[in-house]
């Protein structure tokens, strides 16, 4: 924008410094040679008077050089007597002159010539000429040009340096409250920007700085509302753990007793989440989806900020998950396989998103398929990725598309796929539906491989560590679920 007001600022001031400078150099150069010409005539008129009195050679030449130093005055006596200094007029001006007793003044190369007729007694006709040279006609136009040049110059720059000063004002306040929007776009919900500069920006900046504060504002209304729900589902996980008392002693107490202070664990760190203060993490990059001012995937900035943020190695939390579910595929004699690779598969997610994604596909399979319907999951390292297979046996999903948008799947709220595509989306990975060999739905999350950590400095701090309780020892909890299938 800055570059755009110079270049108009300089178009209109050059224009205008032409319009002047034009005219103005063409009545410069008019003035001086009127004044030359002017002033040949005025010496050649004062001459005449003398003449008139003596025809004296000496005389007139006396006279002649007190009237014109640069001896350009010359006089033609009558009689064909030589005349008296350089002439330089033609011949046929000088008789027009002394015929026609005319007064002729115009230009003649080399210069200007004025010739002025002067009776003499006894009706003699003498003439006087005064020659101007060239450089009498041009004396102070280039000099008288090249101040006008300097002081057009001097006022194109001045404008062209107040409008660039003008200009970086409003350049300096957009780029303010673009550098605020990108980073209230990536989750930096405390930016606010300073209105500064002209009157219609100042108005944005205010305008932007009430939508980040409502913004905020909705957002903890939201996440609050989330912790309180949550909480009230400490009542029926109350009532569920009294009643496992009630069942001590019984081969199935353990499961459930178990089973429920997972979902408390759950639940608590459900409300802890939602209670912290308000941030995006990749989680939330993933649901931004991409940047305003770029339109680039905003994966790239969650891969290029990976080394600096959660990492964790998807195949240890797929082997801890699925360890969980095949107790409870067990009990609902469902077949469970399992292949999980031994390659390093680092991602830039944290343990509980890589878990929460396991957990809302094998649960879906529970949800919506029979007891008995066997499935299977599997780890892959590709090249630049890592996916997470899953596929069951059930009839599978109808409309893929569909299943993906959040909450239009019948019969279900569409959160599970939506986690697993917002997990895939903030690391550059993605989400596929297919029909796997099992003849149900066969579900690929791709997540990109994180890069390289850099060479930490001193002790490596430790992870942080899953929230996921262990079974008791009397659950059977498998050690090793690489291939395991029901009864």
């Amino acid at each position: 924008m800055r570059r755009s007001l110079a270049g108009v600022a300089l178009a209109v001031t050059s224009m205008v410094a032409l319009s002047f400078l034009i005219p103005l150099g063409a009545l410069v150069m008019s003035l001086v040679k009127a004044q030359a010409v002017t002033a040949a005539e005025q010496r050649a008129a004062a001459l005449a008077p003398i003449l008139t009195l003596t025809t004296d050679p000496s005389a007139l030449r006396e006279s002649a050089a007190s009237l014109d130093p640069a001896q350009q005055l010359v006089i033609h006596l009558p009689a064909d007597a030589a005349p008296l200094g350089s002439s330089k007029a033609p011949a046929e001006l000088l008789e027009r002159a002394q015929q026609g007793r005319e007064s002729i003044s115009q230009e003649i190369p080399g210069g200007w010539i004025c010739l002025q007729p002067v009776v003499l007694p006894g009706d003699r006709v003498a003439v006087i000429e005064n020659f101007v040279p060239e450089e009498e006609l041009t004396h102070g136009v280039k000099e008288s040009w090249a101040v006008m040049a300097f002081l057009a110059v001097a006022l194109i720059g001045g404008s062209v340096l107040v409008a660039d000063r003008l200009g970086s004002k409003v350049v300096r306040s957009s780029k303010k409250l673009a550098q605020a929007s990108r980073a209230l776009g990536q989750g930096d919900l405390d930016t606010r920007v300073d209105p500064v500069g002209p009157r219609e920006l100042r108005d944005a900046g205010v305008a932007f700085n009430a939508m980040a504060h409502r913004m905020t504002e909705l957002l903890a209304v939201e996440r609050e509302l989330v912790a309180d729900l949550s909480h009230r589902l400490r009542t029926p996980l109350t009532a569920l753990h009294l009643a496992s008392e009630r069942m001590a002693g019984t081969p199935e107490s353990a499961r459930v007793e178990a089973a429920v202070g997972e979902l408390e664990a759950e639940l608590r760190a459900i409300i802890a989440a939602a209670r912290t203060p308000l941030a995006v993490g990749p989680m939330g990059l993933g649901m931004l989806g991409t940047e305003p001012s770029t339109g680039h995937d905003s994966a790239g900035a969650a891969g290029a900020g990976a080394a600096a943020g959660p990492r964790c190695e998807a195949a240890d939390v797929v082997r801890r998950r699925t360890a969980f579910w095949s107790v409870l595929a067990e009990q609902q004699n469902r077949c469970c396989t399992v292949d999980v690779t031994q390659e390093p598969t680092a991602v830039a997610l944290s343990d509980d998103d890589v878990a929460a994604v396991v957990d809302a596909l094998i649960g879906n399979i529970f949800r919506h398929t029979a007891p008995g319907t066997p499935f299977g999951v599997q780890v892959v390292r590709t090249a630049q990725a890592v996916e997470l297979v899953v596929e069951d046996g059930g009839p599978g999903i109808p409309e893929p598309e569909l299943a993906l948008s959040r909450g239009s799947s019948t019969g279900s709220t569409g959160l599970g796929l939506d986690i697993a595509g917002r997990a895939a989306s903030a690391t550059g990975g993605s989400v596929h539906i297919g029909r796997g060999p099992l003849g149900g739905a066969r579900i690929t999350v791709s997540f990109t491989l994180a890069p390289p950590a850099p060479a930490e400095r001193g002790r490596r701090l430790s992870r942080r560590r899953p929230t996921w309780p262990a079974w008791p020892a009397s659950a059977r909890w498998p050690r090793r679920p690489r291939r395991l299938r029901g009864r």
